[in-house]
Parts: C-alpha cells; sequence; structure tokens
C-alpha cells in the first residue's frame, strides 16, 4: 500500500511537471511577438511623404513612420521584382540565390526560375518556429505550372496569391484570379466592385486575422501590388481629380494607387489595434525595388526616385535604395531616424532573432534587431552586394557594391567598374574609377568573387576582361 501510494505520487508530480512543461512552452510561444511585413512594388525611395514626395499623399505611413524607426540607407534585394523578392525570403544576396532575374534559362526556355527547395523561406523559418504563417498578393517565385512552388507550398500556412503564365495543361492563367491554398476554386479581382486591387487583398487580410488561431504567434506578409503600373488595378476615382489639367491621367492614377495602399495599411492597422494584437507586433514596410517607369508612367513627373539616379532595373542608388521603416508599440522608440546601411537579406536573421530562432540558410544578412530596439551592438556590413540578369544578352548583366560611402557599379556592355563617392555624389554624377584604381580593384575582386556561377543565368560569375 506504502508503495503504491509513492507510485501514485511519483506519477502524479511527472504529469503536473509535464503539464507544466507545456504550459511554459505555449505561454513562451505566444508571448512572442506577431510579425506583419507589408511589401510594395515598384515604390520609389522618393514616394512618400515621410521620404519627400510633394504630390502625392500618404498621411497614415507618414504618421506610422513618425513613431517608429526609418532608415534612409535600405536596399532592396536588387531592382526588379522575383529576384529582389527571392532575397527578401531567403536571407541570401543576388550573387547566391538561385534567382537573379525575372527570367532566366530553365528546361531550354528563357523562362521563370524558381526558388530551389533548399532554399529555405522566411515563411518555412517562422513555421518551423511556431508561428502560424500567411502570404497574401504577389508572389513571384514558383513556376506556374508546379503548385510546389508557390507560397502555399514553400512555409505559408495560408496563401492567397495571384499567378500568371500557363498552367500544367498550357492554359494562359488570367492574372487577375487569386488562388486561395492552391485551390482551383478561386477568387478573382473584379474591378467593379474593389476600389482597387489592393483593397480586395487587404479583405483577405482582415479576414484572416478574424479566423486565425490565438494560442501561437503570427507572420502575416502582404506582398501589395501598389504602384506597379498596370491600369486594371484600380477601378475608377475621384483621388486626384483636381489635378487633371496638370497631370496626365496615367499619373493621376499612378498617385491614386498610393494613396489608396495608404488607406487600405491604415484598415489593416485599425484591426490590429481592435483586436488587441497591436501590443505585440512588429510591422515593417519597405518596397521591392526602385519605381517604375513602364506602361506611358514616368518615374520623374512625381521624382519618385527622390532625385536618386536611376529606377526599376538599374543598380544606381535610385534603383534598390527604398524606403523602410518599422514600428513596434513600446519597444522601438518613437521619431528615430537611420543611416545604418542594411538590405532585404538582413530580414531573415532580424526575424529568426525576434522569433527566438535560427536562420535555416547560411544567410549573407545581418540582424538589425539591435538598430531596431536603439541597442550600441549592431554590426555593420562590409558592404552591400547586388546582381540583375534582365534579359539573354551580356548587356542585362549589372552588378553593384556599397562598401562605406563608396559605391562600385559594373556594367558590361562597356565592362567598365564605375565608383562613386556617395559622401559627396549621392546622384552618382561623377565617376571617379580613374582617380582610385586601387579601389576599383578592391570593388572589383568583390564583385567577381560573390557572383557565384548559376545554370540558369549565362553571365552569372561576372563578366572581366
Amino acid at each position: 500500500m506504502k508503495l503504491f501510494k509513492t507510485l501514485f505520487i511519483a506519477l502524479f508530480l511527472m504529469s503536473f511537471c509535464t503539464i507544466a512543461q507545456k504550459n511554459k512552452q505555449k505561454n513562451s510561444i505566444q508571448k512572442r511577438p506577431n510579425i506583419v511585413f507589408l511589401l510594395a512594388d515598384d515604390m520609389g525611395y522618393g514616394e512618400l511623404g515621410t521620404y519627400g514626395q510633394k504630390e502625392i499623399k500618404t498621411p497614415f505611413l507618414d504618421s506610422l513612420a513618425t513613431v517608429g524607426i526609418r532608415f534612409k540607407d535600405f536596399y532592396s534585394g536588387t531592382s526588379v521584382c522575383s529576384p529582389s523578392r527571392a532575397v527578401l525570403m531567403t536571407g541570401l544576396h543576388t550573387g547566391h540565390v538561385n534567382i537573379r532575374g525575372n527570367k532566366g534559362e530553365i528546361n531550354g526556355k528563357w523562362d521563370r526560375v524558381p526558388l530551389k527547395k533548399s532554399e529555405k523561406t522566411l515563411g518555412e523559418m517562422l513555421q518551423n518556429a511556431g508561428y502560424q504563417t500567411a502570404m497574401i498578393g504577389k508572389w513571384h517565385l514558383g513556376l506556374p505550372e508546379d503548385t510546389s512552388t508557390w507560397a502555399k507550398g514553400r512555409g505559408f500556412d495560408y496563401a492567397v496569391q495571384e499567378q500568371w503564365g500557363k498552367d500544367v495543361n498550357g492554359k494562359e492563367i488570367d492574372e487577375r484570379v487569386h488562388w486561395v491554398n492552391n485551390n482551383q476554386d478561386s477568387i478573382f479581382y473584379n474591378y467593379n466592385k474593389h476600389k482597387c486591387l489592393d483593397e480586395f487583398r487587404t479583405n483577405f487580410a482582415l479576414d484572416y486575422l478574424d479566423k486565425k488561431a490565438d494560442d501561437k504567434p503570427f507572420f502575416l506578409y502582404m506582398s501589395y501590388r501598389t504602384p506597379h503600373a498596370h491600369e486594371y488595378f484600380l477601378s475608377k476615382t475621384d483621388l486626384y481629380i483636381d489635378k487633371l489639367q496638370e497631370w496626365p491621367e496615367i499619373e493621376r492614377r499612378h498617385a491614386a494607387r498610393i494613396t489608396m495602399l495608404d488607406a487600405q495599411i491604415k484598415r489593416l492597422f485599425k484591426k490590429l489595434k481592435k483586436s488587441g494584437e497591436l501590443e505585440n507586433t512588429l510591422i515593417i514596410f519597405t518596397s521591392d525595388n526602385g519605381p517604375t517607369n513602364e506602361n506611358y508612367h514616368s518615374y520623374k513627373f512625381f521624382n519618385s526616385s527622390g532625385d536618386l539616379k536611376g529606377f526599376k532595373r538599374d543598380v544606381y542608388e535610385g534603383g534598390v535604395r527604398v524606403p523602410m521603416f518599422a514600428y513596434w508599440k513600446g519597444k522601438i522608440k518613437e521619431g528615430r531616424t537611420t543611416n545604418h546601411q542594411a538590405a532585404f537579406y538582413d530580414i531573415m536573421p532580424t526575424l529568426a532573432e525576434v522569433a527566438t530562432t535560427n536562420s535555416p540558410n547560411k544567410t549573407d544578412g545581418i540582424s538589425i534587431l539591435p538598430e531596431l530596439l536603439g541597442k550600441e551592438n549592431q554590426q555593420k556590413h562590409k558592404f552591400l552586394y547586388f546582381e540583375i540578369q534582365e534579359g539573354k544578352g551580356v548587356k542585362g548583366f549589372k552588378q553593384a557594391i556599397r562598401f562605406g560611402n563608396w559605391k562600385a557599379v559594373r556594367m558590361y556592355d562597356n565592362y567598365h567598374t564605375e565608383l562613386y563617392d556617395l559622401s559627396t555624389d549621392l546622384y552618382e554624377k561623377n565617376d571617379i574609377s580613374n582617380q582610385h584604381p586601387e579601389l576599383v580593384k578592391k570593388a572589383n575582386k568583390i564583385l567577381k568573387r560573390e557572383s557565384v556561377k548559376n545554370p540558369h543565368f549565362p553571365y552569372s560569375g561576372g563578366v572581366f576582361k
């Protein structure tokens, strides 16, 4: 009898300790912050009021930036959508990631190139760390005929994405169709019903926040489509109608899309606040590359690059330097700006540290969490690297690095490495490479080393005479 009581007490204590440990782990998971990552599509460095825009109104984003931290020297992955997003998702710069351009050589064609399955994504990292994950919007990292390369198959529990190209049966996919968890029973964007495409997408996000589980932190990746220059992304609007005498219609619509995106992000913010989630949520806003100059829109009309040289597809500052700010109530001190040099491949190690996990890839990034929190132990990059392959020819291959205040740009149609001192020539007007041969030699060594050969992109590895 005495032995029975002893065994009973021992079993009870073991059971109690196990339950207590599980509750402790559960509480630990619940306390970790939610993460909301907001990505604009082709928004230039100068297209928000807080970054100097004079005409386009973005009152909510401007106000949010003033109560967080605003980066003045933040860079995308590169200067066009697909490779830049690949950098964001993997923590690998464009000399290392599998995607180096919007298209490459694959299966005997010049077509979309997907992420490798070995290149783990932010979604996979956070999913494995106990987060519930959602991606809504533009993915741009897979093959239209292979749903395993879509967001749902790459670490996102809930995925609503557009897709284009041809499906497995060779049928053209309508870009306005939004696939919910890769389901054929998808939802069509109707521009007679919604004010803009980003209202349509924000509705999915609000619905997700209502239905998600409450016992786990969440990662919500909102991949918006503004201000990418496609006409049908916006229905009729009266925004800036008073400017029609001054602005061409394409420019009025461009400005309207940005202002309407501002309103959609405000809706999302209010939802987080009302639900009580805002108290424990890190919000990051940025853009995938510099401003677009497509579909008869001119990036110069609203000074979308903020006087920086170049635009989308350039590796000059205007193509790769983008707006970025972060908000985290009670964690990030209000009203801060920073000149810390950071890039998309810093996001993975940053969110890994936020989520108390490890980066699954051998990242090229450095966590910027110390900078966000105002700590003094922020590590710095020796250089930031950018690469892009646009089209099959050598003229489409471009590289750039920023090291300190120096910027090296290499265009392969002339096999010349340009050099700029951004401390005195932020707008890259004066190539001073002939004055600093030792710096050009240093830059060329980095450019050649950092571009690892890739079978999909013929000039990866660098082109040097």
